[in-house]
């Protein structure tokens, strides 16, 4: 029978009650019913009640001291053990504990005949053993069995997320799941056909009605079904609303966490499917068909959307981004590009590099103050280095439009907006942007778009000089990017190193090196200022 499910936290999964029995401290001793390893407990409840089943929510170890059974006390009459366990069992009760004094030197017999005519297990509690030591070992045992669960879930979605970011993303994501939950998992089409399917293949019956119910969810408000089939658990995920795809999952059993596990796979399939379903994912799988062919970024940027501009001139922003802990994976990266406004996300090494369109100039000041390297950062009061909102202009911009605002729990570099011929130069502005926002500990730097003096020289004229002038030190790379790093970070040693990722002795011997080749004396601020231009005016 087909029943919808709303996704949850994974509930606490439950102990087996052989657990329970294993423990040395509290003595428990099983006397009837089925096998203690078959049998599972959700909780453990006291009660003296001649008549428990008000008082249970079923899967329970009751216990009880026979209070309410006048014979055992000594006194005349008869106790109805037969309606007693009957009335156990129909609340669900999944065991019953007897305490063996002060009220009954053994468990009566009537009860035991009881017990394993109703297949109910009978565990003795001895004299020395408290109630309220039999609920804690309850709780201990099941806030282990969360924990590990946790952990089963968490190496989960671990995997899953590596499987998004492979090259093949969909079959892996549904290997990795129907391995997981040692089953199968199937990713239905709109038209409910199957598009890829991976684990051990199911029966017909199964097959058809893992179909069916892939084809409910599509027709139905809820997102979510499930169903039991042959003996084999049946789940099927709609991924995202009026899109028509399903993952479906049949599974031989049924942990509490596979729920949880089998919504992640939903979520990043979802996203999968997404892309290749939008108009917009076309556009952009054609832009990169286009570059590949040899097409000029300045003809393709169109397709990629968004930006302003004339006619087809459109401006970007390119940014660079770590994590302030770990590294990136493919959902953090994906979900920095969702809050910058950009699906156009690269994440590699320890970086993350993201394409975004840059929204209409807003008229006014910026309340940013230039940095030295051409770099800006957010002046106090426009925008709080780490918790600063996105500001009122589009998603994941600062103030008024500016740009792409910080994102918590990331550190960003942040290029000028700039037409696609000139993308090259912007990833070298904003890994740059990004080095100085490592080095000051701040949550965002941008690369200045601002006239200058040194706008007043012709390009080709500044370049000339800069090659000239920096020839001593033009062989070696390192030598001009760590003089670069080192002026931009007004002399620190330690800010530089931090920025370079090299030791501070390091900086030293190359800033020393440099004065020696260029014959210059670095701690004059005018040789300092010309070189600094040209640096900026350096670019081969």
């Amino acid at each position: 029978m087909q029943e919808t499910a709303v996704p949850s936290a994974p509930p606490t999964p439950p102990v087996s009650l052989a657990a329970l029995l294993s423990r040395d401290d509290l003595g428990l001793r099983q006397i009837t019913g089925p096998p203690a390893g078959e049998v599972t407990i959700h909780g453990a409840h006291t009660s003296e009640m001649s008549d428990p089943y008000p008082y249970l929510l079923g899967g329970e170890l009751l216990l009880t001291a026979g209070v309410h059974i006048p014979e055992a006390a000594g006194r005349p009459g008869s106790f109805d053990f037969d309606g007693y366990v009957a009335r156990i069992v129909a609340a669900g009760g999944a065991a019953l504990g007897f305490g063996v004094a002060p009220v009954h030197d053994t468990v009566p017999a009537g009860l035991v005949a009881a017990c394993e005519e109703h297949g109910l297990p009978l565990v003795e509690v001895p004299p020395r053993t408290t109630f309220s030591g039999v609920a804690r070992a309850v709780w201990q045992l099941m806030a282990r069995a969360r924990l590990s669960e946790l952990r089963r879930i968490t190496e989960a979605q671990q995997g899953l997320a590596a499987a998004a970011s492979r090259p093949d993303p969909v079959p892996s994501v549904l290997r990795r799941l129907a391995g997981r939950l040692e089953g199968r998992a199937v990713l239905y089409g709109p038209e409910g056909a199957e598009i890829a399917a991976a684990g051990r293949e199911p029966g017909d019956e199964v097959r058809r009605a893992l179909a069916e119910l892939a084809r409910f969810v599509t027709g139905h408000p809820s997102s979510t079904a499930t169903d039991t089939v042959a003996g084999t658990r049946l789940a099927a995920y709609a991924l995202g609303p009026g899109r028509g795809f399903v993952l479906g999952v049949a599974a031989p059993h049924r942990e509490s966490g596979d729920h949880t596990i089998a919504s992640v796979a939903a979520v990043l399939l979802s996203l999968l499917t997404g892309e290749h379903q939008s108009g917009t994912g076309a556009a952009r799988s054609s832009a990169l068909v286009r570059l590949l062919l040899g097409a000029r970024r300045e003809e393709v940027a169109p397709l990629l959307g968004g930006g302003e501009g004339d006619g087809a001139v459109t401006r970007w922003y390119v940014v660079h981004a770590r994590p302030d802990t770990g590294a990136p994976d493919a959902v953090s990266a994906s979900a920095l590009g969702a809050a910058l406004g950009s699906p156009l996300v690269d994440a590699a090494d320890d970086v993350v590099r993201v394409l975004v369109p840059a929204p209409p100039r807003a008229e006014g000041g910026g309340g940013v103050r230039p940095e030295g390297d051409g770099s800006v950062r957010p002046e106090a009061g426009a925008a709080a280095p780490r918790k600063s909102p996105a500001g009122s202009g589009p998603a994941g911009s600062g103030p008024a439009g500016s740009g792409p605002a910080a994102q918590p729990g990331w550190t960003l570099g942040v290029s000028a907006p700039v037409a696609p011929a000139e993308w090259p130069a912007a990833d070298a502005q904003a890994a740059r942007a990004l080095a100085r926002a490592r080095a000051t500990r701040s949550a965002l730097v941008r690369h200045a778009e601002r006239p200058g003096f040194a706008d007043l020289v012709p390009p080709g004229e500044a370049e000339a000089h800069a090659r000239a002038l920096l020839a001593p030190i033009g062989g070696v790379p390192a030598l001009a990017e760590t003089l670069r790093a080192w002026l931009s970070l007004h002399g620190s040693w330690d800010r530089t190193a931090v920025a370079l990722s090299v030791h501070r002795n390091t900086v030293r011997q190359r800033i020393a090196r440099c004065a020696a080749l260029l014959g210059a004396d670095l701690d004059d601020p005018d040789v300092r200022m010309e070189l600094w231009f040209a640096l900026r005016h350096l670019r081969g």
